[in-house]
């Protein structure tokens, strides 16, 4: 039986890629490191310190160690968050879909917790999650599990009786390692990628979330 649902923040309650792609070619490009925003989608749903590796190890620069750039971008991304708020459609809905249905909710994200608390407050979301994890500090993130694992032991629900709402292919996989069922909720732009098919679910938002969605859920 479901009892739980936990979900992902960054291009899924908030329509943060953008920023994230932004503050990345601001910042790397600085450094002389040669992306696009195009690039930026090779590492997107990674943790932004291991995206930051990532370019490192392709691109090495001199001035700032990895931490420090990494807290450039994030610092970026959350100043974008503050001035722009820019929530996706049916969050309300299906948070509110998810608490008529009975279920815990969490949230479990990769970014740092700064962010997260930020971008919450930025959307007056802080409420809504009877927990909220980060990766940050986890020796892997997503595509790992690790971070969804903690969610359902934070909710004192086991993984299995959990779903999870993804829009990264990444974060897909770490919640269905986890073994929850998962709901993907990609962009337009990637939402033919075939690995989608590992979802339980596929949506074109979640303004599709209901309690006839989560009740058709076996677990």
């Amino acid at each position: 039986m479901l009892q739980a649902a936990v979900f992902d923040m960054d291009g899924l309650l908030v329509d943060s890629e953008p920023f994230w792609q932004q503050a990345q070619v601001e910042i790397f490009s600085s450094l002389g490191v040669n992306i696009t925003t195009e690039d930026t989608h090779q590492t997107m749903g990674l943790r932004i310190d291991q995206v930051v590796e990532y370019w490192y190890a392709k691109q090495p620069w001199q001035e700032h160690s990895i931490s420090a750039v990494t807290d450039m971008v994030v610092l970026r991304v959350e100043e974008l968050v503050k001035e722009h708020k820019p929530m996706l459609p049916g969050v309300i809905e299906a948070i509110a879909a998810c608490e008529a249905a009975g279920l815990k909710i969490a949230l479990a994200s990769s970014s740092p917790m700064q962010l997260i608390t930020s971008t919450l407050a930025a959307l007056s979301l802080e409420d809504k999650f009877s927990a909220v994890l980060s990766a940050e500090t986890l020796r892997y993130g997503k595509p790992h599990p690790e971070v969804y694992i903690n969610a359902a032991d934070a909710l004192g629900v086991a993984p299995q009786h959990c779903i999870a709402f993804e829009d990264s292919v990444n974060g897909l996989l770490a919640a269905k390692a986890a073994q929850m069922k998962g709901i993907a909720v990609p962009d337009a732009a990637y939402a033919n990628d075939p690995r989608w098919a590992i979802a339980d679910k596929k949506l074109n938002s979640l303004l599709e979330v209901n309690t006839q969605l989560l009740s058709s859920l076996k677990c």
